[in-house]
């Protein structure tokens, strides 16, 4: 028990830190916020206490020393669990920490101080823990409001400029945002261009154009372009309020799913305590002696206890989250990993999740007569080397693959929402938008056949002029993740639905990347309150969603699914606190193994608790209709508690995580 009780403080201690990106003072503040909780604080000195009694027990102290240490201890882990337990009775209902700390006491009672104050350490830790995820809830949401500027420039009537808190700004105000600079309300533009990093709201993989009467929203970052734009909603309206709104909701209205014990905890609870009580009186009332009756009691109250079923619980889960994580993906509690087995409809998120997230260029189309693919490609990226737009990287990227030698680019120009010109060779270079095109003087209509195909199939059409003709389009994309497709087959084959696309971006991507992955269901240009509704929909259809997300967009729907689970590389900080588990290598295939795996605790989790029910049985039939000597009676519970812990244990072995790959 001693041996059993070690493993689960240390493996339940072992809480997930902040973002894997986290510098090591992040980590000093999650353990400073950890200390802060009183809770901790108590449960930590329980387990000090524990030990310096087993240590002085060990080294043959007088007895007074380490029944101090352990009194102590009961003292420290037990006054919030029973105080709990009293204010439960009040309300005429009885958990099992009440049931816990009346089973310590009798232990104590008995002379098995030792047995009482590891059922305290056990417990008091498992408090400490949940007062802990609660903290971490509320941080996951006021992170949300970090996003959104405290400031912003608002232009006075007379055309200066004041610097005001965000929070103060009126529908009507109009406010300047330069380049860099994130936007400070819900606004229209009503002067200048620019390119909008809006990913985190929307999803779109690429900087949107934002020209006068174009939406803009709070906390989307500005390119290089300076906007000015009119206020059209309050602070607590805006696109980002609302998403802080739909995660408060969300986290308090989802239900919280209980380990197998605590479905049970009020009947077992109470039919312990009226058995005990039973055993005790009724051989009184018939003239039975005082000290053996009370020791019978005792002794059924010791090996009725429920200390073999929670380790029967816990050892098989916690295993399995230590296992995921030494496998790169991080769940989050023992009740997540049992959330994740009643999994039936996996949900993707597309930018980031099922996309890596960033354009590439998939295809190059020379226009009649004009270059060929590789002299369109190169002269596009010269043109585009000293931007700093995401659609320069990815012909960048694409010249690089090729093996192609890039020229200086001279003279070189950016006009936001359109492109960028520059002269490459002698040659005058433009690159942009199909924009371009209405400023030319003659078009091949091959060259406007192949804009259309390209955004009829969901990808961005760039277009390259060179010396004021249209020489051809550049096909960009978001590329799927390496076996994406592949672990939507697996998940359809494990969960028996074909997965589910939500995205912010457009229909066009969206249907193509499920044609391309094998996704079942596609639903496109959502917002962050329409991808809850599909989920609560999937939900009320009676389906266990698990969604798959990355963005801030994603963190409602994260929090509203029965499970969710975040990219860790490049998730955002509100995906990764919103989610019960993290791919910490953003690698898909993880994903059925998970399911697999956690399939495989319950399983475990199912037979040591029929192991530990037969035990209890036995013992207690025993300990009624005949004489259970009490050494045999704590050797008996003892022995069910190793059994169920090192049958829990088989899953820390690393070819479980293999077996349960091959499962799905």
């Amino acid at each position: 028990m001693q041996v059993m009780s070690i493993v689960v403080t240390l493996t339940t201690h072992r809480l997930p830190a902040d973002p894997p990106t986290a510098p090591v003072v992040g980590r000093r503040g999650l353990a400073a916020r950890m200390w802060a909780l009183t809770e901790v604080r108590w449960a930590a000195a329980a387990s000090v206490l524990f030990a310096l009694g087993g240590l002085a027990q060990l080294a043959g102290a007088p007895a007074a020393v380490w029944w101090t240490f352990y009194l102590a201890c009961y003292a420290a882990g037990g006054w919030e669990p029973a105080l709990a337990g009293l204010r439960a009775l009040r309300e005429r209902t009885l958990d099992v920490d009440l049931l816990m700390i009346v089973a310590a006491l009798g232990a104590a009672g008995i002379g098995q101080v030792l047995d009482g104050a590891l059922l305290i350490v056990i417990f008091a830790t498992s408090g400490a823990l949940e007062a802990f995820a609660t903290a971490r809830t509320a941080d996951s949401v006021r992170a949300l409001l970090d996003l959104a500027p405290e400031r912003a420039t608002r232009i006075r009537d007379d055309g200066t400029e004041e610097l005001v808190h965000t929070a103060d700004l009126d529908v009507g105000d109009v406010i300047r945002t330069r380049p860099g600079e994130r936007i400070g309300a819900d606004a229209v533009v009503i002067d200048g261009a620019s390119d909008v990093d809006q990913a985190g709201i929307t999803g779109e993989p690429l900087p949107a154009p934002k020209h006068p009467g174009d939406e803009v929203y709070a906390g989307t970052v500005n390119g290089t372009g300076t906007l000015l734009a009119r206020v059209h909603r309050p602070a607590a309206e805006s696109v980002i309020a609302r998403i802080v709104a739909l995660v408060e909701e969300a986290s308090a209205t989802k239900a919280r799913t209980q380990l197998f014990i605590e479905k049970v905890e009020q009947r077992y609870s109470v039919g312990v305590v009226v058995a005990t009580l039973a055993l005790f009186a009724v051989p009184l009332a018939f003239g039975a002696a005082l000290q053996p009756t009370l020791l019978r009691a005792m002794t059924f109250m010791i090996v009725a206890s429920p200390c073999a079923v929670v380790l029967a619980t816990m050892p098989p889960l916690l295993s399995a989250i230590a296992l995921a994580g030494r496998h790169g993906v991080l769940v989050k509690s023992a009740v997540v990993m049992e959330r994740l087995t009643d999994t039936d409809l996996v949900v993707f998120d597309k930018t980031g999740t099922l996309t890596e997230g960033a354009p590439r260029v998939a295809e190059v189309h020379p226009a009649p007569g004009r270059p060929d693919e590789a002299e369109l490609l190169r002269l596009a990226a010269a043109a585009e080397h000293p931007s700093e737009h995401p659609l320069a990287g990815a012909l960048l990227a694409a010249a690089r693959d090729r093996g192609l030698a890039l020229p200086a680019a001279h003279d070189f120009t950016s006009a936001p929402g359109r492109g960028v010109s520059a002269t490459v060779d002698g040659r005058r270079v433009l690159v942009g938008s199909p924009a371009l095109l209405d400023g030319l003087a003659s078009v091949d209509p091959s060259v406007h056949r192949v804009v259309d195909a390209v955004q009829a199939g969901g990808r961005t059409a760039v277009v390259v002029v060179v010396d004021d003709a249209a020489a051809g389009v550049l096909a960009l994309a978001d590329r799927a993740r390496p076996r994406a497709a592949v672990t939507v087959a697996a998940l359809t084959a494990l969960t028996g639905a074909r997965p589910a696309l939500l995205t912010g971006d457009n229909a066009g991507a969206a249907g193509r990347l499920a044609t391309e992955t094998g996704i079942g269901e596609v639903h496109a240009g959502l917002l962050p309150a329409e991808k809850v509704d599909r989920v609560r929909a999937h939900q009320r259809a009676g389906r266990r969603v698990l969604l798959v997300g990355d963005g801030v967009n994603d963190a409602p729907a994260l929090a509203a699914a029965d499970a969710g689970v975040a990219m860790g590389r490049h998730g955002s900080d509100l995906a990764l606190r919103t989610a019960d588990a993290v791919l910490v290598r953003d690698d898909l295939s993880a994903l059925p193994a998970l399911i697999s795996l956690a399939r495989r605790a319950r399983r475990l989790v199912v037979a040591n608790l029929v192991i530990a029910g037969t035990f209890i049985a036995v013992l207690v039939t025993w300990d009624l209709v005949g004489h259970l000597p009490l050494p045999l009676g704590v050797a008996g519970h003892e022995g069910s508690t190793v059994i169920v812990g090192l049958n829990g244990l088989r899953l820390l072995h690393s070819h479980a995580w293999r077996r349960a790959g091959e499962g799905h």
